[in-house]
């Protein structure tokens, strides 16, 4: 690893000023994939900034369980099962990092025999490990043993990048096979931060640099230890572009790279009912019911087990994505220059004197512009979406000090979600509603608890 460790470092963490990493951030990220003893199938997150990394990978875990696994009680799951289930989203994100000119998966581990300090192990053979004798593989931990939620603290940033080795495998068999060998690995100390080294080695620094926007800017934050949106993206979509929109925008003569296909699980954030960014159909609104929740500072996951709220996109979907693409500081309109643009990208008739008559009839002040609004009444009125008034739902945040009595729990609820002229119960205006909202203006939330779950 030796040759890499510089470029993969820069990448990850930066050149900080110091010339060190931040001891405590790098603790944070110290932790490996652990499951909650009170929820069986969510993991749990026991410091600030690996959210980055433990929410995408939970995002795919609950696609796995919900969806591809025939089970009665989806909340409930033995120890091999989780094994199991983990292992596949694990492959499942590596997969989409793999290059599409490539089938070389890289799996970042512990060099034979460097097994750092867990408090699984015994106080004679952490002595050896922070001498840095080899440790004898009888000696690493068992099955049924929970891992160390941090690392020792005498582990420390060079020793940690000093005892690492990859190994390459060329084939989606093999890498299923060999992730799941490594599964006490992934749930150990430092599980996640190996698996976050894998996902780059197999995307290639280079196409990372390519996609990031700003290569200055590091993964992960210098100063908060947060993920970067280039970091989340690159989980989710096998992509590491900095942006959340549809597609490639120009911006004075810059190419800003977005997200180019629909995604397996969703993204939505809290900064877009804030109007600093827009989030494009392909995260909003995703294959699976799945959402990964940004808030200032977290990640949390909303989901729900109704797949019609993924079905396929209706007309008037498909309208307000195009029109919105016409529009990107999301004004709610579009000059009526581009009018005969968005009506031939929606293959409406576009002749010019068609074209006119439209004109007169949405802008009858002639101002000059085309409100989102009128264009969808004119031509797709009255289009259900299919998404049913009510369905339940659940919300996972990974943080313990952020959930009920400090146990990683579900939260669970019923969304309501009806048309702007629909008489409703309106409940509290809170972070978790107001993200919702960027995807369903007019849903409502009722929680069975008393406090609304919290997005950091």
């Amino acid at each position: 690893m030796s040759d890499l460790n510089k470029e993969l470092v820069d990448l990850v963490w930066g050149r900080p000023t110091s010339g060190a990493v931040s001891a405590s951030i790098f603790r944070r990220w110290t932790q490996g994939f652990v499951f909650s003893e009170n929820e069986h199938t969510a993991l749990e997150q026991f410091e600030g900034g690996p959210c980055a990394v433990i929410v995408p990978v939970q995002a795919f875990l609950l696609k796995t369980i919900l969806f591809h696994r025939e089970t009665s009680n989806w909340r409930h799951m033995t120890e091999e099962e989780q094994k199991t289930v983990l292992c596949s989203a694990l492959s499942e994100i590596l997969e989409s990092a793999c290059s599409s000119t490539s089938t070389e998966f890289c799996l970042v581990s512990w060099a034979k025999g460097q097994i750092p300090p867990t408090h699984t192990h015994t106080k004679a053979q952490t002595q050896l490990e922070t001498q840095d004798v080899p440790v004898p593989e009888s000696s690493q931990p068992l099955d049924g043993q929970q891992p160390t939620a941090l690392a020792a603290e005498d582990l420390g940033f060079e020793r940690f990048h000093s005892i690492l080795q990859k190994r390459v495998v060329t084939s989606v068999s093999d890498l299923q096979a060999e992730v799941l060998s490594l599964f006490q690995t992934w749930r150990g100390c430092c599980g996640v931060l190996l698996f976050l080294y894998s996902v780059i080695l197999t995307k290639g620094i280079e196409n990372i640099k390519n996609e990031i926007q700003d290569t200055m800017e590091p993964l992960v934050d210098p100063v908060h230890g947060h993920g970067s949106q280039s970091l989340v993206n690159l989980l989710v979509t096998g992509h590491a572009v900095s942006n959340v929109w549809d597609g490639d925008r120009e911006c004075s003569g810059m190419k800003l790279h977005g997200i180019h296909k629909q995604a397996s699980v969703g993204f939505l954030t809290l900064m877009e009912s804030l109007r600093y960014c827009k989030v494009g159909a392909f995260l909003k609104s995703p294959k699976f019911p799945i959402w990964i929740i940004g808030s200032e500072t977290h990640l949390s996951v909303f989901f729900s087990k109704e797949m019609s709220l993924v079905g396929p996109e209706c007309p008037s979907e498909q309208a307000r994505r195009v029109f919105q693409s016409f529009d990107p500081e999301d004004n709610g309109f579009i000059p009526d220059s581009l009018l005969q643009d968005v009506m031939k990208a929606l293959d409406l008739v576009s002749e010019p004197e068609y074209v006119n008559l439209v004109k007169n009839k949405l802008d009858p002040e002639n101002l000059g512009i085309i409100l989102l609004g009128p264009f969808l009444l004119e031509f797709f009125p009255n289009q259900d979406s299919g998404i049913p008034d009510s369905f339940p739902v659940y919300h996972y945040n990974g943080l313990k000090q952020s959930n009920h009595n400090e146990r990683v729990e579900y939260v669970e609820g019923t969304a309501l979600v009806l048309g702007f002229e629909d008489p409703m119960v309106r409940t509290d205006d809170t972070p978790v509603k107001r993200c919702l909202q960027t995807k369903w203006p007019y849903i409502e939330l009722l929680w069975t608890t008393e406090r609304s779950p919290s997005l950091n």
